[in-house]
């Protein structure tokens, strides 16, 4: 049994060496451990040990294992990845709306998806670039492509794609669906620190945690190991350690490749002009910048979401969950090859909000490179689930059907409520879902949320924290009977304390 054993890690271990030759960082690496075995440190009659103390003081031995836990963490998001299966229909679908929809504006509005800027364009966007709320833009004829509530209304339509409902089964909600969700007894095990009660960031306020957990957490940091980092991220995180602690968990790491690669990035959008970012710029103006927690972030939001819409590597490492994005021809250019491209690169259309998965980053980086590279890791490992159709546990299907099991379940009352005034559960708390309660959530409270994501590695906290809000609020919505005086009663969240709150559904008997 023993040697089965060892084969298989053996046989891992091969695999994973494999793996890592075909990463951009592999040649470096390499070049490191070669330099460090000609050095004096390492003896020729012990080498594997002196190697191994080596690497772990320069180290290297951390660079090593933080990368196969990334490799893993990669390797499991896709064996999870179920690619639009049972819902590929009405994922279909609704890309080919949002693609019409896109054509009919070029076609409206008499211009091009992609052309080239000319150069005195290229030359004013380059100037500005550092205060692009300068630029002046006719952005009045110019409309999202589509809003969280378009969304939802295709995604409440999903029975007429799953021929397996059970006729005794409720057509109204999502129980139709022949997914797999958690009750909040298979919660607490998911979230046993939060549901047994321990100290947490975020839910108590005394000094000498706080002074605490900066000491541990400063500890961690240093350490620059992604699982450690993972750990100390379940129990909140101090506000000055966030933004390493977030970098290290999610792989982000600086390199002159990098640097260069964004620059890449913003050359191009000085050169082509996509329509898409006309809907970049109209996002931030009617989300962020009337934000006033976020407003003061405007320029840089859009140096970063100009660039995202121009990152192919996203498109590559999202293949498979994003659907299939258009192909057009770059006006102006010659044609070849080059006058062809995936519009947008990264293949990601924009709705209305979406610059909302970024604004929380502006309170963690001022570099925006930094900020850049964190958001996008962010993005390709959580938030893309949040806006397309598929039957993922972790995509926003999944994520609904949790919330109405959890409230029908949990809070009876409010769901019979909520039949009896005619109105559908999900659509009082889809937009926090949908944007990750980004925006509706104060930042200092909406990071301890995200702190959670990253610590669990899961987004089941979303739904969890909807119908706990929701309980928190149930006595004035069962003085309402209208969608609009429910909104009413949830339209300001400010006052709501995360953590506290979410212990407090963890723990109710």
């Amino acid at each position: 049994m023993e040697s089965i054993k060892e084969e298989n890690i053996h046989h891992t271990a091969l695999k994973l060496a494999e793996e890592i030759k075909n990463l951009s960082i592999y040649k470096s690496f390499y070049s490191d451990i070669q330099k460090l075995v000609s050095s004096p440190n390492v003896k020729k009659e012990d080498f594997k040990q002196t190697l191994q103390q080596a690497m772990k003081e320069k180290g290297l031995e951390t660079k090593l294992r933080n990368t196969i836990y990334h490799l893993v963490r990669a390797q499991n998001k896709q064996t999870k990845l179920d690619p639009l299966t049972t819902l590929s229909k009405a994922s279909a679908q609704w890309e080919k709306r949002i693609h019409k929809s896109l054509n009919s504006m070029c076609s409206d509005l008499e211009t091009s998806l992609a052309k080239l800027r000319p150069q005195s364009e290229q030359e004013e966007i380059a100037e500005k670039w550092q205060e692009l709320s300068t630029y002046n833009l006719d952005l009045s004829k110019y409309r999202p492509v589509y809003a969280p509530k378009d969304f939802l209304e295709v995604l409440l339509t999903l029975s007429g794609y799953v021929p397996f409902t059970k006729d005794d089964e409720p057509k109204w909600e999502f129980a139709h669906l022949p997914l797999q969700v958690k009750s909040l007894d298979q919660l607490r095990k998911v979230y046993p620190e939060w549901a047994s009660g321990e100290l947490l960031l975020g839910a108590n306020p005394e000094a000498t945690l706080s002074a605490e957990r900066a000491a541990l957490g400063a500890r961690v940091a240093a350490l620059r190991y992604a699982p450690l980092a993972q750990e100390f991220l379940k129990r909140g995180s101090p506000h000055c350690l966030r933004a390493q602690l977030w970098a290290h968990v999610l792989g982000v790491e600086l390199s002159t490749q990098q640097i260069a690669y964004f620059n890449k990035l913003k050359k191009n959008v000085l050169e082509v002009d996509l329509m898409i970012d006309k809907l970049i710029f109209k996002d931030v103006q009617l989300t962020a910048s009337n934000d006033d927690q976020y407003f003061v972030f405007e320029d840089l939001l859009y140096q970063v979401m100009l660039c995202f819409s121009r990152d192919g590597e996203v498109l590559q490492q999202l293949k498979g969950s994003v659907g299939n994005p258009l192909t057009v021809t770059i006006k102006g250019k010659q044609t070849s090859l080059d006058s062809i491209t995936v519009f947008p690169p990264s293949g990601i259309i924009p709705f209305h909000g979406f610059t909302m998965y970024a604004t929380p980053f502006c309170y963690l980086y001022d570099d925006p490179v930094q900020l850049y590279y964190t958001f996008r890791a962010f993005y390709v490992r959580y938030w893309h689930r949040l806006h397309y159709i598929s039957t993922h546990p972790q995509g926003i299907v999944s994520l609904c059907l949790l919330y109405e099991r959890l409230l029908e379940a949990n809070e009876p009352l409010l769901w019979i409520h909520f039949r009896n005034i005619n109105i559908n559960p999900i659509r009082v708390v889809f937009k926090w879902l949908m944007r990750a309660f980004s925006g509706h959530l104060p930042p200092d409270q909406l990071l301890f949320l995200w702190d959670a994501i990253l610590g669990y590695d899961c987004l089941d906290i979303l739904p969890l924290l909807a119908v706990a809000i929701l309980s928190f609020r149930k006595e004035n919505i069962f003085q309402v009977n209208t969608i609009q005086n429910v909104d009413a009663v949830l339209a300001d969240l400010s006052t709501i304390s995360v953590v506290p709150l979410l212990q407090l559904a963890l723990m109710k008997p």
